[in-house]
């Protein structure tokens, strides 16, 4: 194998750790979305989705700029929010079968 299949090999490695952990955070955010329902909470909290962001990029430690960092995590947090509002809407409701 030479050097370029190695790293491209080592990249779909990461690429599924990632996706294992992205969905882990997603089921997360499912979690509290109920949560958040039965607390009569809302959906988007600001407060905290800003110190998310502080949080990673102070953990960042590169390549990434701070800036790329902050962009993909605004894009999880993004999907996490729609799945916590997705999981209020159908908290407490009975399916169809």
């Amino acid at each position: 194998m030479n050097d370029l299949e190695g790293w491209r090999k080592r990249i779909d490695e990461i690429d599924q750790q990632i996706l294992k952990l992205l969905n882990e955070r997603s089921r997360c955010a499912v979690e509290i979305g109920h949560i958040k329902k039965t607390l009569k909470l809302p959906a988007w909290h600001p407060e905290r989705e800003m110190q998310i962001l502080r949080n990673v990029v102070k953990a960042n430690a590169g390549p990434l700029d701070d800036a790329a960092i902050r962009r993909l995590f605004e894009r999880i947090i993004d999907e996490a929010r729609s799945l916590e509002r997705h999981a209020m809407d159908r908290s407490g409701s009975t399916e169809k079968e």
